[in-house]
C-alpha cells in the first residue's frame, strides 16, 4: 500500500513534441485512480513511466516517499496487468502466478499459500492445473490479475486489461476487478480508454488529452461539472450536445441565443454569464435533460421549441432521438412511451439550469 505523487512528469520521443506534459498527480494510498482519454492522450506513457517501462525526460515520480526516476522496475514493488495478459503458454494456471515469486526465492510454502489465497480470491483455483489455452478469455484476465496479486505490491497498474474482451465479459470483469480493490485494498491505478469502466471503477478520474491532465475528480463531479468542453463531450453518453450562440440582454433578462432558437436563462446562471453579455459562447447540454412536451420534467411554457427529428435510436427501454432546428444537431434521450417517426416534428423542452456554458475561444467552463 502506498501513495504514488506525480511531480511536472514529461516524456517526449521527439523532440520538442510532448507524449505527457508537465503533468502533476497525487494517488492517495488505496485509491483506485482510473487515467482516461482518447488513443494518444498520455495514458499508457504515464501508466509505463510510474512502472519504469519508459524512461522520464523531466520530473520526479515519488511511490511511498521515494523517488524512484532511476530504479528498476523489479524494484518499484509495482504490478502490472498488461492488455494482452503475457501469459506463458507452456506453463499451467499455478505456475504462471507463482513464477514471479519463483525468481524471488521464496519458500515453497508460502508460494503455494498465497497462490491459492490468490486463486480463491479470483474463484479459479479449480483452474490451476490448466494451460492458458484451455481457459476463456475472462479466465485469462483472472489469471493474469491472480500473477499481480500473490505479489502483494504496493501499487497495481492495470494497462486497459479488458480491451480484448467481449461487451458482456468487460462487464462482469470491471465489477470483479472492483471487489478485488475492495478486498485487498491496495493502491490500483488503471488506464482505459472506455469512459463507461472510468465511471463506474473509480474513486477519482483524470481525464487525460494530448498529453495534458485536463480534470482531476470523482466520477460524479467531473460528470456534472465539467473543466472544458473536451471533458464535457468525452464523458457521457451519449456525448453532450454543444451549440453555438451568444448571450444577449432583453429587458434586464439574459437569453442565449444561436439562430431562431432563444433560451431564457435561470437567475443563478445569469449571476454567472453577466461578463459574457454579447459574446460567444458554446452552450452544452445533456441528452437526458431535453424532453419530449408531452412527458416533461421541467416548466413547459419557458424554453421549448419545435424540432425535426432526424433519426430514432431504439434502445430498449429508452430512444435516442437526433433532433434539428435550423443548423443546429442535438440528441435527446427519452424513454420509450410512444411511437416517434423520422421527418416529423416533436416538441422538446430543454432544462436550461442543467445547461453547461463555455468560452468560445479558451473552450473553459464559464460556470465552475
Amino acid at each position: 500500500m502506498a501513495k504514488v505523487i506525480l511531480k511536472q512528469i514529461s516524456k517526449s520521443y521527439i523532440k520538442g513534441e510532448y507524449a505527457v506534459k508537465e503533468s502533476s498527480l497525487e494517488i492517495h494510498d488505496q485509491e483506485f485512480l482510473v487515467l482516461v482519454g482518447p488513443s494518444g492522450c498520455g495514458k499508457s506513457s504515464t501508466l509505463r513511466m510510474i512502472a519504469g517501462l519508459e524512461s522520464i525526460t523531466s520530473g520526479d515520480i515519488i511511490i511511498e516517499d521515494r523517488i524512484v526516476n532511476d530504479i528498476h522496475p523489479k524494484d518499484r514493488d509495482i504490478a502490472m496487468v498488461f492488455q494482452n495478459y503475457a501469459l506463458y503458454p507452456h506453463m499451467s494456471v499455478y505456475d504462471n502466478m507463482s513464477f514471479g515469486l519463483k525468481l524471488r526465492n521464496y519458500p515453497k510454502t508460502e508460494i503455494k499459500s498465497r497462490v491459492q489465497n490468490a486463486a480463491t480470491i479470483l474463484g479459479i483455483d479449480h483452474l490451476l492445473n490448466r494451460k492458458p489455452k484451455e481457459l476463456s478469455g475472462g479466465e485469462r484476465q483472472r489469471v493474469a490479475v491472480g500473477r499481480a496479486i500473490v505479489r502483494k505490491p504496493k501499487v497495481f497498474l492495470f494497462d486497459e486489461p479488458l480491451s480484448n474482451l467481449d461487451a458482456k465479459m468487460r462487464v462482469l470483469m470491471r465489477t470483479e476487478i472492483s471487489k478485488i480493490h475492495r478486498r485487498i485494498q491496495t493502491t490500483m491505478i488503471y488506464v482505459t480508454h472506455d469512459q463507461v469502466e472510468a465511471m463506474t471503477m473509480g474513486d477519482r478520474i483524470v481525464v487525460m488529452n494530448q498529453g495534458v491532465i485536463q480534470q482531476v475528480d470523482t466520477p460524479l463531479a467531473i460528470y456534472e461539472k465539467p473543466a472544458n468542453k473536451f471533458v464535457a463531450e468525452f464523458i457521457g453518453s451519449p456525448p453532450m450536445n454543444f451549440i453555438v450562440g451568444k448571450i444577449v440582454n432583453l429587458n434586464d433578462i439574459l437569453f442565449f441565443e444561436s439562430g431562431n432558437l432563444k433560451l431564457s436563462l435561470t437567475l443563478e446562471i445569469s449571476k454567472k454569464m453577466q461578463s459574457m453579455t454579447d459574446k460567444q459562447v458554446i452552450l452544452g447540454i445533456r441528452a437526458e435533460d431535453i424532453y419530449d412536451k408531452l412527458y416533461s420534467k421541467v416548466a413547459t411554457d419557458i424554453n421549448s421549441f419545435l424540432a425535426l427529428i432526424e433519426v430514432v435510436e431504439q434502445m430498449g427501454s429508452e430512444m435516442y432521438i437526433h433532433l434539428r432546428i435550423e443548423h443546429n444537431t442535438f440528441v435527446a434521450k427519452v424513454d420509450a412511451h410512444k411511437k416517434l417517426d423520422v421527418n416529423q416534428d416533436l416538441d422538446v423542452v430543454l432544462d436550461v439550469s442543467k445547461c453547461h456554458f463555455f468560452d468560445a475561444e479558451t473552450e473553459k467552463s464559464l460556470l465552475n
